[in-house]
């Protein structure tokens, strides 16, 4: 256990400290443990950290029930993924109000090349039924995690068909990992945990509350490449989970539908709206999100590496790796976030990497 994660683990029992204050008060304390180390003066003199905020840190007095809660993780064997860790899904570090930290088990890598959310309404029709079967069956080819929600309907059924594909999937829980909710899906959730896994912000014993679910939806949303919604009603958490993925600039693909279908009501509005790209077929989906490009010859591939710069050959270097988007590349690379951008127009023009959903490169 790193010494690190009762601080990290108190910084989200705090009263007063949402996940934004936590970060920023890591960034001015240095750690987790370092901001229960410092003075109250010190703490309030930072940015938005007032008195009641300073004090509650201050007197805080939770660390026995923090060590509880540790005795349960460790008893079943429950990841922690703090905000700062190489292991935490990286698709999500860049958003103010990402969990800090989160709570996982399973055997999928959170930070798979492609992942892919897949939410709609709880009341599925068998035409939203079989697209998902579908769908699941032509991304069985394509190396993608596929992640949702594990609630009634639309999630349960993209979980199950991609296990039914070999396909890595993991639940996003709006409650803590002891029980599962609905309870019909606890066989389900048992069988991700070998082929994806289950994922939550909150504590192991945390209650499913309902203002937990909305807030689970930002995760759906920030954690995958591209978000797809089967089905909604004009109202509902999958509209919620879109308007999220929008404002975190996400690919949002949407299952158009009659227009006297009350389950298609929110789909053919996102459409309308512009807020999601229509589905016309499964095929043209691939298509747009790039999971269809053919792999040139290693000696075409060569041929077109000869010729680059040294920044240019850094980029390729770290993109052989996997996909990757532009925030992790001006990481890895340390060049500039301009030069890179027309490192990477370059590099696109020439066919030696391509473009996909989520603001991603990957090479060719």
């Amino acid at each position: 256990m790193s010494p690190e994660l009762p601080y990290q683990m108190a910084l989200t029992m705090v009263q007063g400290v949402g996940n934004t204050v936590a970060k920023n008060l890591i960034s001015y304390c240095g750690s987790a443990q370092g901001v229960f180390s410092e003075k109250k003066s010190f703490l309030k003199k930072i940015p938005n950290i007032g008195e009641f905020t300073a004090n509650n840190i201050a007197t805080f007095n939770g660390f026995e029930e923090i060590d509880q809660e540790i005795k349960r993780i460790e008893k079943h064997k429950v990841k922690t993924l703090f905000y700062l860790d190489k292991s935490y899904p990286y698709r999500l570090k860049n958003y103010e109000d990402s969990p800090i930290l989160m709570y996982y088990r399973g055997t999928a890598d959170l930070n798979h090349d492609r992942i892919i959310s897949i939410v709609g309404t709880r009341k599925a029709t068998v035409y939203g039924k079989q697209f998902t079967e579908q769908l699941c069956e032509a991304f069985k080819q394509h190396n993608v995690l596929i992640t949702s929600g594990l609630a009634s309907g639309t999630d349960t059924n993209a979980h199950k068909y991609s296990l039914k594909n070999n396909i890595p999937t993991v639940g996003v829980l709006g409650h803590g990992l002891q029980t599962i909710f609905p309870t019909d899906n606890r066989k389900l959730a048992i069988e991700m945990l070998d082929n994806g896994g289950l994922l939550t912000e909150y504590r192991f014993n945390a209650p499913g509350v309902k203002e937990n679910f909305p807030q689970r939806n930002r995760i759906v949303a920030g954690m995958c490449d591209a978000l797809i919604v089967i089905e909604s009603g004009s109202r509902g958490g999958s509209l919620i989970t879109a308007e999220i993925a929008n404002g975190y600039n996400k690919d949002v693909y949407a299952l158009p539908g009659k227009i006297t279908d009350p389950w298609s009501q929110g789909c053919n509005n996102l459409i309308h709206q512009n807020k999601a790209a229509i589905i016309e077929s499964i095929d043209e989906l691939i298509k747009v999100l790039g999971y269809d490009q053919k792999i040139k010859s290693r000696a075409a591939q060569l041929s077109l590496l000869q010729h680059l710069s040294d920044p240019e050959m850094k980029v390729v270097n770290y993109l052989r790796e996997g996909e990757k988007g532009i925030d992790d590349l001006h990481y890895e690379t340390q060049i500039n976030v301009s030069q890179l951008a027309l490192i990477l127009l370059d590099l696109e023009f020439n066919g030696i990497i391509n473009s996909l959903p989520g603001k991603k490169y990957a090479m060719k």
